[in-house]
């Protein structure tokens, strides 16, 4: 045997390895024929005993619930916050408040030195005692024309100013003291007693947890579907459970850079179980239908810009022109074209043609 020989031998049979691979790889069909009283399964009389047919699964059509919504990411903000310091400054004397504890408006945390501005309180306060004596006397003076009413004035006067500095001593003392501007949990302590305090000193961080703000974005396209009392849903890293929030203010305008649109909601978070700074993974919802017809998105085919389905009848495949509605990541729903109680056939679509022969492994 020559060498031309052997090669094409070993050619022929290179050859048929690959053919046998091709047909071992293409789709398998149904090949059953009708024996006896027994069918195929899914098929009638119509479609017994015609040869081949392609084994698929599919659908009985139902009206069902349909929600048409989309998800976006948001950052748990607190509802106030703020860096606590002294509006004046001095030596702190005292410091009243445990890291990490609940306070409540106009409760005192810290106070620097003020003893100076008691001492000149005292002061003003006998001043203000000889002053009133002499406003008195200088009334019953001028009533009884034996004093000029300059000198009532003049009395008169003097007891304005001294109140007027004894005022204003209060207001000083008073910015000695650090009081809570509104109820929330301090953080961690910035100074100790000794220090000197400055109005740019930081003491603590002041946060209202109670309620807890939701801020996100959404794309442009979306904008209209933000509104103020709109509820969502969210989830955040570490919790099994969603959270239920609601809008309560949306921005004035579309950000022109990047083209989102931002909203706030409020969560109550009455149980303190989520901390600012969190981020959130937001569920919104545009639209809710109870009886929507809904077919899976891998049952449409596109076709030339058209959608179309395959139903089961008689046995084989029919190809059924629909329009679509509401598309989610799993779902379509179909505003024509179908009907309750239609079957829809959900599997081997890119196999299917005009009246294949098919036969039903699994009806849902």
């Amino acid at each position: 045997m020559n060498n031309k020989v052997k090669a094409g031998l070993i050619i022929g049979l290179f050859g048929i390895v690959i053919a046998g691979g091709v047909w071992y790889l293409q789709p398998k069909v149904n090949t059953e024929l009708e024996l006896g009283d027994s069918g195929v399964r899914g098929g009638d009389k119509g479609s017994r005993g015609k040869g081949k047919s392609l084994n698929v699964n599919a659908l009985v059509l139902r009206p069902q619930p349909l929600t048409d919504g989309f998800t976006t990411t948001g950052l748990i903000l607190p509802d106030e916050e703020v860096d606590l310091s002294f509006e004046t400054s001095g030596k702190i004397t005292s410091i009243s408040f445990k890291e990490g504890s609940v306070v409540r408006k106009g409760q005192l945390l810290a106070k620097v030195n003020d003893r100076p501005l008691q001492a000149q309180l005292r002061q003003l306060q006998t001043k203000i005692s000889l002053a009133r004596n002499r406003v008195y006397r200088q009334e019953q003076l001028l009533r009884n024309e034996a004093a000029s009413r300059e000198a009532y004035e003049e009395a008169t006067t003097e007891l304005a100013t001294l109140e007027a500095e004894i005022e204003a001593v209060k207001v000083n003392i008073g910015l000695t003291e650090l009081r809570a501007p509104f109820d929330g949990v301090l953080g961690l302590r910035q100074v100790s007693v000794g220090a000197y305090a400055t109005p740019s000193l930081v003491v603590a961080k002041l946060t209202k947890i109670t309620p807890l703000k939701i801020e996100f974005s959404v794309p442009e396209r979306y904008a209209n579907d933000i509104r103020n009392g709109q509820g969502l849903e969210f989830t955040v890293d570490g919790f099994l459970d969603a959270f239920q929030a609601k809008v309560y203010a949306v921005e004035s305008a579309v950000d022109k850079e990047q083209h989102v649109f931002t909203a706030r909601a409020l969560y109550p978070n009455s149980g303190r179980e989520l901390k600012p700074g969190q981020y959130a993974s937001i569920r919104l919802t545009r639209q809710e239908l109870s009886d929507a017809l809904v077919v899976p998105a891998e049952a449409i085919v596109p076709e030339m810009g058209i959608d179309k389905v395959f139903c089961y009848r008689g046995g084989k495949a029919v190809p059924v022109d629909v329009k679509a509605g509401i598309r989610t990541d799993a779902e379509v729903q179909v505003l024509s074209g179908l009907e309750v109680g239609d079957t829809i056939i959900t599997s081997g679509t890119l196999q299917l043609r005009t009246d294949l022969p098919v036969t039903l492994d699994v009806i849902e």
